[in-house]
């Protein structure tokens, strides 16, 4: 699965690779969602140092020197607790260390500016492009110039895809999802979009949860423009599961 040969997911990975950037791209971070859920009841061991372990052997894996987070490094809105800044601010500096961060806000970084360090390049929520390929996060509507491009990447849904057996039990599975757009949706609202095809991300953090494309569908503005039932389905491994329409 590609978009062009210049980004390609890192198989196995919730991650794409930018060859001509040496850019890492992951989404859908939610450092602090561990102490969300203890509230709920749910205990589980922080996974701030897991997830950046993961991170830093991807940056070396691939010769990465830069990584472009899109949307929701945090998790915890609207307030920021001191453990959640601690945890991120711990996990930036050993990231800075190795590579150039690139962020572009989601509807969970609200107040994030407060502990990015000046190394840190922080984008408007609206959209970042490079090249021909504009990046969101997708929680909100992006600007003109993003919809000139002829790709976009967002995340912001978490997309997963449910089975079911014969027995009916259910499992959940992250996948990559590429789309078409309405065409004349999109141009009712940008009447100069050059968009192609869309990629929505899989959520980097596993314990963040998903919605589930065959069921709930796209969330966001995206999920009014989109063309879902066309759209192609991918697993982390690889596995091509075809049109969504067609998944049972």
């Amino acid at each position: 699965m590609n978009m062009n040969n210049q980004i390609y997911p890192l198989r196995n990975h919730a991650a794409l690779f930018m060859d001509h950037e040496r850019m890492l791209i992951i989404a859908d971070l939610h450092i602090g969602i561990e102490y969300d859920l203890r509230k709920r009841g749910i205990n589980t061991r922080a996974l701030t140092d897991k997830l950046l372990k993961e991170i830093i052997s991807l940056i070396k894996k691939s010769d990465s020197k830069k990584l472009m987070i899109l949307g929701d490094l945090k998790h915890i809105v609207p307030s920021m607790p001191r453990s959640q800044m601690k945890d991120i601010k711990l996990f930036l500096e050993k990231i800075s260390e190795i590579v150039e961060i690139h962020l572009i806000p989601g509807n969970h970084d609200g107040g994030i500016e407060r502990i990015l360090t000046n190394n840190i390049i922080l984008h408007e929520s609206d959209g970042y492009t490079v090249g021909d390929i504009g990046f969101t996060h997708g929680h909100r509507w992006p600007s003109s110039k993003i919809m000139e491009c002829k790709r976009l990447v967002i995340a912001h849904t978490h997309p997963t895809i449910m089975f079911e057996d014969g027995l009916g039990y259910r499992y959940f599975e992250r996948c990559w999802v590429i789309a078409k757009l309405n065409k004349d949706r999109v141009n009712e609202r940008y009447p100069n979009s050059n968009v192609e095809s869309i990629l929505i991300m899989p959520a980097f953090n596993p314990l963040s949860g998903g919605t589930t494309i065959n069921k709930e569908g796209i969330l966001g503005p995206f999920g009014k423009i989109i063309e879902l039932g066309s759209s192609q389905i991918y697993l982390l491994d690889g596995s091509a599961l075809g049109n969504l329409k067609d998944i049972k």
